[in-house]
C-alpha cells in the first residue's frame, strides 16, 4: 500500500491545466468536491465523470498513474459499501441470518464507492498538476482575507505546502525500510492481526526517527537562511491571473450550475 501513494506527487508536463493559477486549481477542487456532495442521481455522476474524464485528457496525466493512488483506499472503501449495503432500510433482495440486502443499500454503496473514488481521484489532480510551491503560494493568496482577523495564514499554508513535500519523500523512505527489514528476515503479511501489529513496530520506529530528523534538518535550513515569518516577504514568482484563469472561473461556475439545475430537474420530474 505504501508503495502505490502518490498523494503530494507532482506530474510534470505541459497542459493546460499545469499552466492555470494555483488559486484556480484550488477552487476548482472546491467547486469539484462540493458538485459530489450535491448530486445524488445516476444521471449526475455520468455528467460529472464526463467532465472530469476531459479534464484529465487535458491534463495529460496517465490514467494509470492516477488509478495507481486508488489501491491504498481499497479497503475502507470496500468496507464502507458493504457497511452501507447492509444497515439502509429498503426493499429486500436478499436475506440471511441477521443480515439483508436491499435495493437502496445498494445503490447508495455504488453512489458512495463512485463519490470516493472521485473525491480521491479530484484532490489528487490538483497536486498532479501544481507543484508544492505554487499550491503553498495559492492557498496563502486565497485565504489572505483571514489575516484580518489574526488568522496565521502564512504559517498554515507553509505547513500544508511542507506536508505535501514530505509525503512521496515518507513514503519512499517506508519502501527502503520495509526492503531492508524483508532483506533481515522480517515478514510482513504472515500471521493473525495482532501479529501483523507486532510486525509494524521494526517499519514504524525508523519511519518515526527518519521524520524527526527530516523535520530538524528542515528548521535548521530556515534558520541558516534567515526565515522570519514576522518579516513581509516578496515572491519570486508573484500570481498573476491570465485570461485562460478567467475562463476556467467562468466554466467552473456554470459545472456547477448545470449540477445543481439538473438535481432540482429530476427531483421536479420525479426521478430522484
Amino acid at each position: 500500500m505504501i508503495r502505490n501513494i502518490t498523494l503530494g506527487q507532482y506530474y510534470p508536463a505541459k497542459s493546460r491545466i499545469h499552466a492555470l493559477d494555483p488559486r484556480v486549481k484550488l477552487f476548482a477542487t472546491f467547486i469539484f468536491l462540493i458538485s459530489l456532495f450535491v448530486n445524488d442521481s445516476f444521471t449526475g455522476y455520468i455528467f460529472i465523470i464526463a467532465c472530469f474524464g476531459m479534464v484529465i485528457r487535458v491534463s495529460r496525466v496517465p490514467l494509470g498513474y492516477m488509478i495507481r493512488g486508488l489501491k491504498g483506499i481499497i479497503f475502507i472503501m470496500c468496507f464502507s459499501v458493504i457497511i452501507n449495503i447492509f444497515i439502509t432500510e429498503g426493499q429486500v433482495l436478499l436475506s440471511f441470518w441477521i443480515f439483508k440486502i436491499t435495493l437502496e443499500g445498494l445503490i447508495r454503496a455504488a453512489y458512495f464507492a463512485i463519490r470516493l473514488i472521485l473525491l480521491i481521484l479530484g484532490s489528487s489532480l490538483m497536486t498532479y498538476t501544481t507543484t508544492p510551491n505554487s499550491l503553498t503560494d495559492g492557498l496563502e493568496k486565497s485565504l489572505g482575507f483571514l489575516t484580518y482577523l489574526r488568522v496565521p495564514v502564512h504559517d498554515f499554508a507553509t505547513m500544508i505546502g511542507i506536508a505535501l513535500r514530505f509525503i512521496p519523500v515518507l513514503s519512499e523512505e517506508a519502501d527502503r525500510i520495509i526492503k531492508a527489514q524483508e532483506a533481515r528476515g522480517a515478514d510482513f503479511t504472515q500471521g493473525n492481526l495482532m501479529k501483523r501489529v507486532k510486525g509494524m513496530i521494526p517499519l514504524i520506529i525508523p519511519l518515526l526517527i527518519s521524520a524527526f530528523r527530516r523535520a530538524e534538518d528542515l528548521a535548521l535550513a530556515l534558520d541558516a537562511r534567515c526565515y522570519n515569518k514576522e518579516k513581509w516577504r516578496t515572491k519570486l514568482h508573484p500570481l498573476k491571473y491570465s485570461r485562460a484563469d478567467v475562463a476556467a472561473y467562468i466554466l467552473l461556475l456554470l459545472y456547477l450550475g448545470t449540477v445543481i439545475a439538473s438535481k432540482y430537474a429530476f427531483e421536479y420530474m420525479g426521478f430522484v
